[in-house]
């Protein structure tokens, strides 16, 4: 039975049970399956047929959700595309896609990029109302396309990864059975349209006759703010992102909630939970080329400084192998890469079939030949069973979470008229914070400019791939066969990094203060009392994290839109000093002594 078949039984089972929440915004099984059907028959109309790929560019949103379901219900598989992507990058997916059309909403048409597609505005829920209509879906066939997501290519072109509707049934149940889901749980939309965790956030629910609730930017990105509506929202299920997860595991919980699963990944996990927390943290990790999640496991309480939590053990429907260079099974305990088999290896990348018979092929398995995807990521088996993850074997990284292959970083900078050659790489720090480092060389006689080469790549990639730190060299170091020799890159300095203006120490013990903080955060010590925070490799997720160390050092909240407003050291120390100021204005003397004394600490 296919996912829209179980959808289609909570509808004709509970009609007026609640399926999505956005805000003031609501949606039964019965409203949401009419919208979707009144919108499918739309396509269809245009000339939608089975398995075509259908664009959908939308914001996170109860409309995200009803044309998600709508594509499906026309027998056509969706493409999540988000809006927020650079024109440049929405053409480059648009074409690659193979999309003849392009669902959208109002407020999201003019960023599609025109070409040879066809916009489509869908109907808004209120056009739907209760309606019912004569639409039937046609069957599903579990081998055809269910969903594309594009992932971060090392050629410099993003990879459409192909997902069936047998690879998505085979994570929802289970995802249903795993977890338990009921059509009581109350779960959460938190990702990115274009992130594989949305599909993961979505259809278990659906299927199981759950509802499913739509966080805005400012709380999905706040640790204190999101708690704050899980509590509220009285959600039983969630997925964060990792760095989230381990912010809210500071969080003072009540000693009883609905939230029975904080589930997380898309990044190491380098924490394990306290204890009295009061739900279980379950730690998962997958290729988006195997449907979201291929291992999964909870995170037991305590603290472990010798190994890091575990990614679990394989879900079901999924066999692992950990291979050599040769890809011959290791011994137990050994280390190798993971192969990852079973039923949800995704059919490959669109229209790249060399690409697709590297990473997928087959190998004997008890007898019979299975098809695995290689995931080029290196883990050991644990004597309790479970996967330890230890990195990644080739230049592929993680960054916030996201798939980056930094040679689509390069291809970008290769664009640029005045970069004669660039190198990318990740760097880490003690906080288990990856960033990106850009090294360049200029054309002969040309001056290159840190905010240039930065709005350049905010054209043409997520700004998740743009490096937070430029350095500017005469020429690349080679090795004796051609390559970059790595070793002898330099590390970041003063006299190295590319700056659009000198640079200035900071001055006031505040921004001193705010500036050690944050080159734990960005990796770097060279951090000017004018350097703006997003330009230093800053993103939401690490301003809720400067606003979490604020709050429990200071006792002052930040907020996330002064950060936006006011980025630079300079004026963010000021923004703090402000708070504290008003804050001292209303507190007794001793109480004033004691928080001082708390922040020079």
């Amino acid at each position: 039975m296919s996912v829209l078949d179980l959808i289609c039984r909570q509808v004709s089972t509970q009609p007026n049970a609640l399926a999505v929440a956005d805000g003031d915004q609501r949606l039964t099984y019965q409203q949401l399956d009419s919208l979707a059907s009144q919108n499918a028959a739309i396509l269809r109309e245009a000339g939608v047929g089975p398995a075509m790929p259908v664009v959908l560019c939308m914001r996170r949103s109860l409309e995200f959700v009803a044309g998600a379901l709508a594509i499906l219900k026309s027998g056509a598989a969706y493409v999540p595309l988000d809006p927020e992507n650079p024109s440049t990058r929405l053409e480059m997916l648009l074409q690659d896609s193979g999309a003849a059309l392009v669902l959208t909403d109002q407020k999201t048409f003019s960023k599609v990029p025109e070409g040879s597609w066809q916009k489509i505005v869908m109907a808004k829920p209120a056009a739907a109302g209760d309606l019912s209509t004569s639409f039937t879906s046609p069957e599903i066939d579990p081998d055809s396309l269910a969903y594309i997501i594009f992932t971060s290519g090392s050629t410099g072109r993003p990879k459409g990864v192909e997902i069936t509707h047998a690879n998505l049934e085979n994570l929802v149940l289970w995802h249903v059975g795993a977890f338990g889901v009921k059509p009581s749980d109350r779960a959460t939309l938190l990702a990115s349209p274009g992130f594989d965790a949305a599909v993961w956030e979505l259809w278990p629910y659906l299927a199981a006759g759950a509802s499913v609730h739509v966080a805005d930017e400012e709380v999905r990105t706040s640790p204190e703010k999101l708690q704050r509506w899980l509590l509220e929202n009285q959600s039983t299920v969630s997925f964060v992102p990792t760095a989230i997860a381990e912010a809210m595991n500071d969080l003072a919980w009540p000693s009883s909630t609905s939230l029975r699963f904080l589930l997380t990944g898309a990044d190491t996990l380098r924490r394990y939970p306290r204890p009295g927390l009061p739900f279980t943290l379950v730690n998962n990790y997958g290729p988006t080329e195997c449907t979201v999640v291929s291992t999964s496991g909870k995170v037991p309480i305590g603290e472990k400084t010798s190994e890091l939590p575990s990614i679990g053990r394989p879900i079901d429907g999924a066999t692992v192998q950990i291979v050599d260079e040769q890809l011959s099974p290791v011994a137990n305990g050994e280390a190798g890469e993971l192969l990852i088999g079973g039923a949800g290896v995704a059919r490959g990348y669109r229209s790249q079939p060399a690409l697709t018979a590297e990473r997928f092929f087959t190998l004997p398995v008890d007898g019979s030949q299975m098809r695995f995807y290689r995931t080029g990521d290196r883990v050991r088996k644990l004597p309790n069973g479970e996967f330890e993850f230890l990195g990644r074997i080739d230049d592929q990284m993680k960054i916030r979470g996201y798939r980056v292959e930094p040679g689509e970083i390069v291809s970008a900078l290769a664009l640029h008229p005045q970069v004669g050659a660039s190198f990318v790489r990740a760097s880490g720090n003690g906080s288990g914070e990856k960033h990106l480092i850009a090294y360049v060389v200029a054309q002969s006689g040309i001056q290159l400019r840190e905010n240039e080469l930065r709005q350049f790549l905010l054209a043409r990639v997520p700004d998740y791939m743009v490096p937070s730190t430029f350095v500017a060299l005469d020429a690349l170091p080679m090795s004796a066969s051609g390559k970059v020799d790595r070793t002898q890159l330099p590390e970041p300095t003063e006299e190295n990094i590319l700056r659009d203006r000198s640079f200035e120490s900071p001055q006031s013990d505040m921004e001193k203060w705010l500036a050690g903080f944050l080159a734990t955060q960005v990796g770097t010590s060279q951090i000017g009392r004018d350097d703006n925070f997003f330009q230093l490799g800053g993103h939401s997720l690490m301003g809720a994290q400067v606003i979490a160390k604020v709050q429990q050092t200071f006792g002052v909240e930040l907020s996330l839109r002064s950060l936006f407003e006011q980025p630079t050291i300079r004026e963010i120390s000021g923004e703090i000093e402000k708070l504290l100021d008003e804050k001292l204005a209303a507190m007794s003397e001793e109480d004033a002594r004691q928080l001082l004394e708390a922040g020079t600490q």
